[in-house]
């Protein structure tokens, strides 16, 4: 006679339909007095009683078992749908198109917890589908796609669904090298500039190349923000001036503390928006909106991306010996800081200028030839671009 169980070891018994043996224990009872039970499956007994303590140590553990038919696919749409709360409307499509393009095709069906270990993500299927990846995409497009799958099953995670979070074990391959940002010389900005007067985008292009602001604080900039006479009574003199608190990033603040700035603007810059802010009252139709903007679209709401890259690009076709295709607006960025460069400026100041929060990023990432108002970067200009009068 076989040795009966002790009680509280649970049942074990074969089961025609699933080919298996089934291990069973109860762990309790509802408040309506129906059993809770745990089963694993096994195609021995000791494989059905191993699987089963697995399954106990996770309850002991407060770990829910997840379903069987929790998968990938599942815990991505899941972060999608209820983990990107206040996130940026173009953020939560980035990440929506990398998820649906790149990680739920090649490992959607995979599941955390397989009874069987056949479809059960690991480590390995991480590791190979990065490293596919890495042929055709850039390293940063991994690094996003990695850090979108590691949330979701963080996520997941969280609310007891997955046990062990094996993206987080796995690092990522360098991807293949995206075009590298470039700056305009001398000459080339000064066909630039000449290639804007008399477009909507002259004032825009001035004040991005010669005072370095990124195109994200020049969108969001307001008139409220800026000071075209100063006080040339104060002690010391204020001169002009435009003050970079805000950009177009959720919370309108700036990328970082040191971004938020004021600087002094060149006398250049000065008379082109006094220009500029002339042509934009006398051009204002019945259909504008008024939201103060300095740089708005011809309704006076906010520019996009793409509406600035677009009139950028129309710009850049009239400028001689430069083709638009190989050429960004925030490139003019890039420029400032290699002309001040060029020009002598200490790069502690010119960091200071474009807000970065340390002298690396502008030495490694901007600089390519190699909160009081910061004058600096306006006097330097000058003597590069010379004042008001543009170029002949």
């Amino acid at each position: 006679m076989p040795k009966q169980r002790a009680h509280g070891d649970g049942g074990l018994y074969w089961s025609e339909t699933r080919q298996r043996w089934i291990a069973e224990i109860t762990i309790g009872y509802t408040p309506a007095g129906r059993r809770i039970t745990r089963k694993a499956a096994g195609r021995t007994k000791t494989e059905a009683k191993t699987k089963l303590k697995e399954v106990l140590r996770d309850h002991e553990d407060g770990l829910a078992i997840a379903p069987s038919d929790y998968t990938v696919e599942r815990a991505v749409n899941d972060w999608l749908s209820y983990g990107l709360s206040g996130r940026d409307e173009d953020t939560i499509k980035l990440y929506t198109n990398i998820c649906r393009t790149h990680v739920i095709p090649a490992l959607g069906k995979r599941k955390f917890r397989d009874p069987e270990r056949r479809n059960e993500l690991s480590v390995e299927d991480v590791d190979r589908w990065l490293a596919a990846k890495a042929v055709t995409l850039s390293t940063r497009t991994l690094q996003i796609m990695h850090s979108c799958l590691n949330r979701a099953v963080k996520r997941a995670m969280a609310r007891d669904k997955v046990k062990r979070n094996v993206v987080e074990l796995c690092s990522v391959p360098t991807g293949i090298a995206g075009r590298p940002s470039k700056a305009l010389t001398f000459a080339q900005a000064d066909a630039v500039l000449r290639a804007a007067e008399g477009t909507r985008m002259h004032a825009y292009i001035v004040l991005s190349l010669l005072t370095g602001a990124r195109t994200e604080e020049l969108r969001a900039l307001t008139w409220d923000h800026v000071d075209l006479d100063g006080d040339p009574q104060a002690n010391p003199p204020i001169p002009p001036y435009m003050a970079v608190w805000r950009s177009v990033r959720v919370g309108g603040d700036t990328k970082t503390r040191k971004s938020r700035r004021t600087l002094a603007l060149p006398t250049r810059c000065v008379q082109v928006l006094k220009d500029h802010q002339a042509r934009q009252q006398q051009t204002q139709g019945t259909s504008w909106k008024e939201a103060g903007l300095v740089f708005p679209s011809e309704v006076g709401t906010e520019l996009d991306a793409s509406n600035v890259r677009r009139a950028f690009r129309n710009v850049i076709k009239k400028a001689k010996g430069i083709d638009p295709k190989e050429w960004t607006p925030r490139e003019l960025r890039h420029s400032f800081v290699s002309l001040l460069s060029d020009s002598g400026l200490p790069l502690e100041e010119i960091s200071r200028l474009v807000g970065h929060s340390s002298t690396a990023v502008t030495e490694l990432v901007y600089r390519k030839q190699i909160r009081p108002v910061v004058q600096s970067g306006a006097l330097a200009m000058d003597r590069i671009f010379g004042s008001s009068d543009p170029p002949q």
